[in-house]
């Protein structure tokens, strides 16, 4: 079980509308209909439900016992054994695990794939423990249906008291501190994408506003279909975006046109974002994004994976720091991290024309 659902509250940040006609014109609602299968070979996380409402209780996961022996899951690690499909059973994503390469899709499309209370906790467990384990060197997060994400769920907004004027506390300060201490846990949901020892691939097709562009904008790479579209939709209802697009965005494409998104809250076509460097590839359909997507990650996790996350710590160190401070943290980092041995494999398989072969991060030390 991962420990981290067992200490969710109920969430709030911004809830997103959506709408095929119009941008960010609607609220996206939600039943909270609880769903998590698995396989054979799984363990699934089983959402306690309050039965009168069938409303998802945002206070924790069961666990069940279906094939326990395939997952360690007091340690947190995910089975070595990485050319089999592992499936996991979560209320807002199905995940995979396949040649070490995570594939982690959000499968509510019904419902746009908005954002309920589970999935603020789930999406860092689930990003963190494939990170800790060490046997996963890539992962792709994509979406079932139409819509890639409508960001958050309007039942999570109704159900948070943070957001009551006239039935709140006496005490404001309460108030908002609670509300503060919300929106950074919020916010750390997203950064776990950041702090993953593996790149996290987005397929976007359909939507992506609200929330879901704060959480695409932690990602490493973006990739889209031709029907995807995006759009800093917070601006539409009155609030100021709170959970990462404002503070990444502007690293990524310039700072003018995201301040002209989150002033206007307009819809930007892929294409645009294409241009703007947002995203890396339009692919012509969802099939094709996907296929497209897979074989970029599949070919990262063919790679050293220290190599790879000392590029990614580098690159993020670097966009906090001078470029002097950025050289600096290269040079300690391949004095310490520096493998002889991944780069000889290489030479070697290079030599010999066939597949380069090279073990897997070890898990991350969970203390004495």
């Amino acid at each position: 079980c991962l420990d981290r659902c067992k200490t969710a509250t109920p969430m709030l940040s911004t809830p997103i509308p959506i709408s095929d006609d119009s941008p960010a014109t609607r609220l996206t609602d939600s039943t909270n209909e609880s769903r998590g299968t698995s396989s054979s070979n799984s363990t699934a996380m089983t959402p306690i439900v309050d039965g009168a409402s069938n409303q998802s209780i945002a206070n924790g996961c069961r666990p069940t016992t279906a094939a326990a022996d395939s997952v360690q899951t007091h340690n947190l690690q995910l089975p070595s054994m990485l050319c089999q499909t592992q499936r996991m059973g979560h209320e807002c994503f199905d995940i995979e695990i396949t040649d070490k390469v995570g594939h982690i899709k959000m499968n509510r499309p019904e419902k746009a794939n908005s954002m309920i209370a589970s999935f603020w906790n789930d999406l860092p467990a689930i990003v963190d423990e494939m990170s800790a384990s060490g046997s996963v060197r890539a992962v792709v997060l994509s979406a079932e249906g139409k819509h890639f994400c409508s960001g958050m769920d309007l039942s999570v907004f109704q159900s948070d008291p943070t957001l009551s004027d006239s039935n709140g506390p006496k005490h404001p300060s309460r108030r908002g501190e609670r509300f503060r201490s919300t929106a950074m846990k919020l916010q750390d949901s997203f950064t776990a994408l950041e702090r993953a020892r593996m790149p996290v691939l987005c397929a976007i097709q359909g939507a992506c506003v609200g929330g879901a562009i704060d959480m695409v904008s932690a990602a490493d790479l973006r990739y889209a279909s031709q029907s995807a579209y995006f759009s800093i939709a917070e601006i539409n209802i009155g609030m100021t975006a709170d959970v990462g697009t404002l503070q990444r965005m502007p690293r990524l494409v310039a700072e003018g046109i995201v301040r002209e998104l989150a002033y206007t809250g307009r819809r930007w076509s892929a294409d645009e974002a294409l241009a703007a460097g947002f995203v890396n590839q339009v692919f012509a359909d969802q099939e094709a994004l996907l296929s497209g997507v897979h074989e970029i990650a599949a070919e990262i996790a063919s790679k050293s994976p220290m190599a790879v996350w000392g590029t990614k710590k580098s690159m993020q160190y670097s966009q906090e720091h001078s470029i002097a401070d950025g050289l600096e943290y290269i040079a300690n980092w391949n004095a310490s991290m520096f493998d002889t041995d991944d780069m000889a494999e290489a030479f070697t398989a290079q030599m010999e024309q066939r597949p380069a072969d090279f073990p897997d991060l070890w898990p991350v030390s969970r203390g004495l």
